[in-house]
């Protein structure tokens, strides 16, 4: 039974939505823990969740051998170069601002899938990355056009932003040949592997010296169910669909997600300038997306 066309379009916005609000619970997480300590919690939590889900539906895919390299440089790239990038952008800045470069993924992607896979892209999805750019640059600026963002931040999440682009390609790879759940627990599982040293030599004494609340508690599994399992299942199924770098445009929407969420949470300001930015973003989002609207109808 085919899906309906526009199943794809609403997987990548609740990966979004779910994305956005992961930097606010980063956020909130960081004022207990190290960003190690968070990312292999968050990663065993959602490892665990995952293969469970997997045991009990009988989901689980034999890997080739010839795809055993693509899995284990993917998961280097995202989880562990993504998170580490991210979370210590989120540390040195504040989350709306995180989000924001995280945004430029989008700008990116399009040109390394041009590369790679030899996607195309029409006219109205470079006016959709333009106009999206720009809503970024309104949301990221202040009054006085300085960034709002330490440079070492920056360069964090910029670092981040590259992971995640070298990712998508693997990624789309790998989407082509085994299921979305079981590729994210996989990735998942490496991830955690690889972040073990890391957190067991610098953080772990830092780690058991702290009593955890319920806010720490129901933010690790809000990081870990919601946003490292099924945010990464939407994506997934939404890239598969739609390409690359249609399903990177959609990035342009976590800022939006996050600057709204973290108003209510951990009042941070949403100014006049980052809600017209946030109108700039969806309307570049909107414009990247017609054409693929067009295709569909033409379909019909």
């Amino acid at each position: 039974m085919k899906s309906h066309p526009l199943y794809p379009y609403l997987a990548a916005v609740l990966s979004m939505l779910l994305w956005g609000m992961s930097f606010v619970w980063t956020a909130v997480l960081l004022e207990y823990y190290a960003p190690v300590t968070i990312i292999f919690l968050r990663l065993s939590i959602s490892t665990l969740f995952m293969f469970i889900i997997l045991k009990i539906t009988g989901s689980f895919q034999q890997i080739k051998p010839r795809d055993y390299r693509l899995f284990l440089l993917s998961a280097l790239f995202n989880p562990f170069f993504y998170f580490l990038g991210e979370n210590y952008g989120v540390k040195l800045t504040t989350p709306t601002i995180s989000a924001v470069l995280i945004a430029t993924i989008p700008l990116f992607a399009p040109i390394a899938a041009w590369i790679v896979l030899k996607e195309r892209l029409s006219r109205l999805n470079i006016i959709g990355f333009v106009i999206s750019f720009a809503g970024i640059l309104i949301m990221l600026l202040n009054r006085d056009l300085h960034f709002e963002s330490s440079p070492l931040g920056s360069a964090a999440l910029m670092f981040a932003v590259f992971s995640a682009v070298i990712y998508s390609i693997m990624l789309k790879k790998l989407s082509d040949r085994y299921a979305p759940f079981f590729i994210i627990a996989v990735q998942n599982l490496l991830g955690m592997i690889y972040f073990l040293p890391l957190f067991l030599i610098f953080e772990f004494q830092h780690f058991i010296s702290i009593a955890p609340t319920i806010e720490v508690i129901s933010s690790f599994f809000a990081l870990a169910i919601l946003c490292s399992s099924l945010a990464f299942v939407f994506f997934t199924i939404a890239m598969r669909e739609i390409g690359v770098a249609k399903a990177n445009v959609f990035t342009n929407l976590i800022p939006v997600f996050t600057g709204i969420f973290s108003y209510f949470v951990i009042d941070e300001r949403l100014g006049k300038q980052k809600i017209f930015g946030i109108i700039i973003v969806v309307a570049g989002l909107f414009f990247a997306q017609l054409g693929r609207y067009r295709s569909l109808k033409k379909l019909k």
